[in-house]
């Protein structure tokens, strides 16, 4: 058996003990160290994990012997320098969403990382999630027809964020999942919002995706909702799918119902649309953990030398939209065009080729 991969884990806030818990977990990783600012959290982490080595200088982290990876859980505004000063100490490096502040630091990250041979990584999880695998698997079935608009809503109170907004902070997950079944980018971003709690900080957004052959996609973002929602609807012209995971047991169903247009007609009945409404299903989940799923391909792309299914190339295209939302917003939701149809059609060959291939690694 060869050597264990020797991770480190910097930022202990909010997620980051959730990614040293599932690291640990995994016979194929040595989780050497934890790194935090904070004492107490330094403090809490020593308590469960008394072998885990626990620093509060990342640098140091950085220069320990025998690490091979790096985990980065901190605040968006810390992921550049800090990913840039691993992957320069040749550490293979996971990023937490949204990869970097700019679409320039992220290009600089993934030239860094090939130059280096090393993996990047971005933390899109729930492209690691069985209900995202089964909807991808059922979309490409053809079951569903022709996909016509996906809506997303990712709705709660709080947590609010200091440094990005909520499109920054929320949307990540919803525009990765689309991105994904859809298996294409935007042609152009509109975004509309309001920052009612902090100034210059939005916490509410509608953004809107528009793709090639009028197919759309619209996310909703919010931190001041008072139930948290995690739903997404998906329209096809046979079938449509509710993706709810709030959900313990049916994440997902699966709707036989469509509106049908008669092609011609004589008369004022014959006018009228055809409403389909079929049965519906729950097609079976396997229960896990996405995160450690995407903990365990992070080990297994390092081993196999393999290109992660959520790439440093994944995480530029996600920024980039991010980034023409932020514009759509000072332009009070004004369309920001992100390629034409030509640039859009060369771009997405390669795209969708890399996808298929990536999506393989999982299947």
């Amino acid at each position: 058996m060869s050597k264990p991969i020797g991770v480190g884990v910097i930022g202990c806030g909010y997620w980051g003990p959730n990614l040293v818990r599932n690291f640990r977990s995994l016979p194929e990783c040595d989780l050497q160290a934890v790194c935090d600012l904070s004492q107490e959290r330094l403090s809490h982490m020593r308590s469960v994990y008394p072998e885990v080595e626990c620093i509060s200088d990342y640098q140091a982290l950085l220069g320990r012997a025998g690490l091979d990876a790096v985990v980065i859980a901190t605040p968006v505004k810390h992921h550049f320098p800090m990913a840039k000063a691993s992957l320069l100490a040749g550490k293979h490096t996971l990023i937490e969403k949204p990869m970097a502040s700019s679409s320039a630091q992220c290009e600089e990250l993934i030239e860094i990382a090939k130059a280096k041979g090393l993996v990047l990584m971005v933390g899109h999880t729930f492209l690691y999630s069985a209900a995202v695998r089964k909807i991808d698997a059922i979309v490409k079935t053809g079951e569903i027809g022709e996909i016509q608009y996906i809506n997303a809503r990712r709705l709660n109170l709080g947590l609010f964020q200091k440094d990005i907004n909520v499109a920054w902070d929320l949307a990540p997950h919803d525009i990765s999942i689309i991105l994904h079944i859809l298996g294409e980018y935007p042609l152009a971003v509109n975004c509309q919002g309001n920052a009612h709690v902090t100034p210059q900080i939005e916490d509410v957004t509608n953004l809107s995706l528009s793709f090639p052959c009028n197919r759309f996609a619209t996310i909703q973002s919010s931190w001041l909702e008072p139930r948290k929602v995690r739903e997404m609807t998906i329209v096809g012209t046979r079938q449509m799918i509710v993706y709810d995971d709030l959900q313990t047991l049916e994440k997902i169903r699966v709707y036989d119902v469509r509106v049908e247009r008669p092609p011609h007609y004589d008369t004022f009945a014959e006018f009228l649309y055809s409403y389909h409404y079929g049965g519906s299903y729950s097609p079976h989940l396997k229960q896990e953990e996405p995160l450690k799923t995407e903990c365990q391909h992070f080990i297994d792309c390092i081993v196999s030398g393999q290109e992660p299914l959520t790439s440093g190339r994944s995480g530029l295209e996600l920024v980039r939209i991010l980034e023409a939302a932020s514009l759509s917003l000072k332009s009070r939701g004004a369309p920001v065009v992100l390629s034409t149809p030509q640039e859009l059609n060369a771009a997405n060959k390669p795209f969708q080729a890399a996808l298929q291939a990536q999506k393989s690694l999982l299947s």
